[in-house]
C-alpha cells in the first residue's frame, strides 16, 4: 500500500525527496550552510513542508552518522510532527546541540523522517495491583 504525501520546497535546487528501497527512514537535508559552534544549540532548517495523510504524523531522528560528521546532538531525542502541522510556511526544522566546531554543508543529509499512524484513544483504568512483579528497574525479571 501506498501513502501520499503532498510536498512543498522552500527552495527549487533542493534535491528532492525519495524513499530508497533499503531501509524505513527517509533522509532529509539541511536547506542552508550551518556553521556549529561548540556548546550552542540552534535550530536547522530542512527546507520542506509536507501535508501529511489524516490520522499520520512524523517522527524525525539524527542520522547515523550525524554525530560522527559534525558532533551535533539532536536536543528533544526526536522530533514529533503532528498532520495539524501542514501549512504553507510550516517548514520542518531539526534542534541540535554542537559538541565541537564543525560546519554542515547546504543540501548536506543531517536527519531522517518515517511517518506512523497516530495512537489511537486510550482510556486508562486504574487498579491497586498489576498483579505480577517482574524486579523493578534495570531487570529482565530472572532472580
Amino acid at each position: 500500500m501506498s501513502i501520499k504525501i503532498i510536498i512543498k520546497y522552500f527552495d527549487s535546487n533542493m534535491p528532492k525527496i525519495e524513499k530508497i528501497e533499503i531501509g524505513n527512514w527517509i533522509d532529509l537535508r539541511c536547506s542552508h550552510d550551518v556553521v556549529l559552534t561548540k556548546g550552542n544549540s540552534l535550530i536547522i532548517r530542512l527546507g520542506v513542508a509536507m501535508k501529511l495523510p489524516k490520522g499520520y504524523e512524523a517522527i524525525i531522528a539524527p542520522r547515523s552518522s550525524s554525530f560522527k560528521n559534525w558532533g551535533c546532538l539532536q536536543v528533544n531525542g526526536l522530533g514529533i510532527i503532528d498532520e495539524s502541522y501542514s501549512g504553507d510556511t510550516d517548514e520542518w526544522l531539526w534542534a541540535v546541540y554542537a559538541t565541537r566546531d564543525s560546519i554542515i554543508e547546504r543540501y548536506s543529509r543531517v536527519c531522517q523522517f518515517r511517518i506512523q499512524e497516530k495512537q489511537p484513544n486510550i482510556v486508562f483504568k486504574e487498579v491497586l495491583s498489576l498483579g505480577i512483579s517482574r524486579g523493578g528497574f534495570g531487570s529482565t525479571g530472572i532472580k
